[in-house]
């Protein structure tokens, strides 16, 4: 069942940032489990709330589909600014992280922090590293190695996750393998992925747009055309008096979702004129003209 975030808060649909920031800040001092009368279960759940309003982003998708709604639990896991809730026994891992989600989690641990009396573990520094990725490395997702050139960390190449549908300029975090310091807690690992453009396909969404020219006689008379999508070659369709415009659709050959599912591949039809016609095309034309065409 899909869990009311905006109950578990006690505000409103409407509520402004700030009314949130406060519900949480009230009721995650209530509940704590360093206290006498905390409630670890409840605690959690004030986490879990918070995580989703206190982001834009996920705040506003939440509203759109729900709890259950796409991307609502798939980030990476690990806290910023010195917080990690999985300090407190707790997986937080299906609210948290994300691509570049980290001015949330540095106001989640900032917050808790004045709740607690300025209690923060000291934290290395966090380390950047860039990774260039193929148009469909990125659809798809993989394991890929990186090598870290620092002499702060204890490990220097890592197999990292990316998964699938991830944008130009996003962030993988791989959380505790950043600068390592005594008496306190490793920094994060943030790589930074470059997609490099596909020579025709481009992604909107959970989706793939191409574009394809045919030629006039083949958007009169219609024609099958063999075109080349990520999952190979396959014959398209393109019946007769297709204009210019057209939008045709392959279901299943996008981006793939969670679920098995995947998005669609849409075709977009441009009818190329010839730019100049011999004597006997001219002639057809003519013809086709006085026919009434």
């Amino acid at each position: 069942m899909a869990k009311d975030y905006y109950q578990i808060l006690g505000v409103e649909k409407s509520a402004s940032e700030e009314d949130v920031k406060k519900a949480f800040r009230k009721l995650a001092h209530q509940y704590h489990p360093d206290k006498k009368d905390g409630n670890e279960a409840k605690f959690k759940e004030v986490n879990e709330a918070y995580g989703v309003l206190g982001n834009k982003e996920k705040r506003a998708q939440y509203d759109r589909f729900g709890s259950a709604g796409p991307s609502m639990g798939g980030g990476t896991q690990g806290g910023a600014g010195g917080f990690n809730p999985n300090d407190f026994g707790f997986d937080f891992s299906g609210f948290q992280g994300g691509f570049g989600a980290e001015g949330f989690e540095g106001d989640l641990g900032d917050i808790l922090s004045s709740i607690f009396g300025g209690r923060r573990t000291r934290k290395g520094r966090d380390i950047q590293v860039d990774m260039e990725l193929s148009f469909e490395e990125s659809i798809f997702g993989l394991e890929k190695k990186v090598t870290i050139n620092s002499k702060l960390v204890k490990q220097h190449e890592l197999s990292v996750r990316i998964p699938s549908g991830i944008d130009n300029g996003q962030m993988v975090r791989m959380t505790g393998f950043g600068e390592t310091i005594e008496d306190g807690t490793p920094g994060d690992l943030y790589v930074k992925v470059h997609v490099k453009r596909h020579p025709y396909l481009r992604k909107e969404g959970y989706n793939l747009v191409m574009d394809l020219t045919a030629s006039l006689s083949d958007a009169l008379l219609g024609v099958e055309k063999k075109i080349t999508t990520l999952d190979g070659d396959i014959t398209l369709k393109i019946t007769a008096g297709t204009n210019t415009g057209t939008i045709l659709r392959v279901k299943g050959k996008g981006v793939p979702q969670s679920g098995n599912k995947r998005g669609d591949l849409y075709v977009r039809i441009t009818v190329k004129l010839p730019e100049k016609l011999s004597k006997e095309q001219k002639k057809i034309v003519e013809e086709l003209k006085n026919s009434g065409l």
